[in-house]
């Protein structure tokens, strides 16, 4: 077997997610510098996710589970991958295709459903028009997150994790147009996401040609591998759509609230950053190797890749967790507090941002977690798990709304995200030694602990003495940097001290 680096892999997926989610962060200072939160951002935010939703249901879950690990397991034993690839593409070409036909005729219901709060006042009208401009989006991208699989099983992870900023790079550019122009900068945003699908859809469809796979529209048939994948498909499908329900459920309550559909939004870029970059490329990385290893039946390294995963995720992630809950209104007020955005709404997001970072850590033990269930082929439990995880953000989320408010949702998805970790953890017991993590991470994850509090506590007493520049508005934006650099130092520092980590580790994953 022809091993996939996995930490090398983890690096080059997460320093691409990184350049994404910077390049998001200047996106959405954009959006709020010249929209703010308000009646056009909201639905401006509803109609967006309602084809992220559909991505996530079919691209990222669905599909994701079922797809990868079946063909990282034929090409490993060289059984007619690029004929399954084929199939599975023109497959799903044909799904995305009949959905998105739906969703522009019944544009309306849909956004009834997802922000009845809208109904009655011009949110509703705006949300369904931009609805109808991006949704097409998920056509191209559930064909992308193919193409993408191919890349990432045949080891090949840059093309696929460069693909996102594309999206990125369209939204600036379109917005900025607009604005020199004078121009509205919201239709400028709107049209600008489809036309980024289809460049992310071709980049990707290239780099898998290159990669000797080049699928190409044809008649869709239905073989014995194609209702394989779908049964395995169904659960992985149904246990996304659960997850989807619980978003739907916190824009519900949401939508009742001025602006908290704006603020949830702005709160969940700034704690998707470290998410999508250590989290997302641990999921998108260990699958596929998880996958060949079993097939070639290296448990050993299989318990190795886990464990060596688990460790470098979190040893990224804690930190950024203390981060968040020590200095979020800091970080708030100098990214997003400009132009059409308020200090009330820099409080507003702040908030948000603290109680999102507190469920940062299990938003990425699930990433870590679920690839051993979708290694073996095995999407009913997860399924079961999501199904218990909506039931508990649903009770919260509703249940707290009378009483906390518009914030409600956050507190429900950082407690519900821990319940679904548990779950996750819990059955993953019985895959035996493979799925324990072993002795050399038990070691070091309380080192990383320490490490995190002590950056924590570094963070804190910087955030005090800068606060007289943090206040200036030609200053701020170094401010934050120079604080930002003595957390780092403080964290890499004293964690190499103690042994949390060792730098070499990370030096000797970049230079692969």
């Amino acid at each position: 077997m022809k091993p996939i680096r996995l930490i090398s892999g983890l690096f080059t997926v997460g320093i691409w997610t990184l350049l994404s989610r910077i390049l998001g962060f200047v996106r959405e200072i954009i959006i709020l510098s010249l929209i703010g939160p308000g009646p056009v951002m909201d639905a401006f935010v509803a109609a967006f996710r309602l084809p992220n939703m559909f991505r996530r249901f079919f691209a990222e879950g669905a599909f994701n589970a079922a797809f990868v690990p079946m063909f990282a397991k034929k090409l490993e034993s060289d059984e007619g991958a690029e004929s399954f690839a084929r199939d599975a593409f023109n497959g799903l070409a044909l799904v995305v295709t009949l959905l998105s036909a739906l969703a522009m005729v019944f544009m309306p219901a849909l956004v009834w459903a997802t922000a009845e709060g809208f109904v009655g006042d011009p949110r509703f009208d705006m949300t369904v028009a931009f609805g109808r401009i991006v949704f097409p989006y998920i056509m191209f991208m559930s064909l992308a997150a193919l193409f993408s699989g191919i890349l990432n099983a045949t080891g090949r992870f840059a093309v696929a994790a460069a693909a996102p900023v594309l999206l990125n790079i369209f939204v600036i550019s379109a917005m900025v147009i607009g604005a020199v122009t004078g121009g509205q900068a919201i239709w400028w945003l709107v049209w600008a996401i489809p036309l980024a699908g289809i460049a992310q859809m071709a980049l990707t469809w290239y780099g898998a040609k290159q990669a000797g796979f080049s699928l190409r529209l044809s008649r869709p048939r239905w073989t014995p591998d194609m209702r394989n994948m779908v049964v395995i498909a169904l659960p992985a499908a149904m246990a996304s759509g659960v997850m989807q329900i619980n978003l739907v459920v916190g824009q519900l309550v949401a939508s009742q609230y001025d602006k908290a559909v704006s603020w949830l939004f702005a709160a969940d870029r700034l704690y998707q950053l470290p998410l999508g970059v250590v989290g997302v490329a641990v999921s998108v990385v260990l699958l596929p190797d998880l996958s060949r290893r079993l097939r070639a039946g290296d448990h050993t390294g299989a318990r190795a890749g886990l464990s060596r995963a688990a460790e470098i995720a979190l040893a990224l992630t804690l930190p950024a967790s203390v981060a968040l809950v020590i200095i979020p209104l800091t970080l708030v007020s100098v990214l997003f507090e400009r132009g059409a955005s308020s200090v009330d709404d820099t409080a507003a997001i702040a908030t948000a941002v603290m109680i999102y970072a507190l469920g940062l850590p299990a938003f990425v033990l699930q990433k870590i977690l679920q690839p051993l269930y979708f290694a073996r082929e095995d999407t009913r439990r997860p399924f079961h798990y999501a199904l218990a995880t909506m039931v508990i953000n649903a009770v919260i989320a509703v249940g707290l709304a009378p009483v906390v408010g518009w914030i409600a949702p956050a507190i429900a998805t950082t407690l519900a995200g821990w319940a679904m970790y548990a779950m996750l953890a819990i059955g993953a017991r019985r895959f035996g030694e493979e799925a324990r993590l072993d002795a050399r991470f038990h070691k070091r994850i309380w080192r990383i602990l320490i490490a995190s509090a002590a950056m924590g506590c570094a963070l804190w007493l910087g955030n005090v003495a800068l606060q007289p520049f943090l206040g200036l508005p030609w200053w701020r934006g170094l401010a934050l940097l120079v604080l930002l650099s003595i957390g780092a130092v403080s964290y890499f520092g004293f964690g190499q001290l103690i042994g949390a980590f060792r730098m070499q580790e990370f030096k000797g994953a970049l230079r692969r």
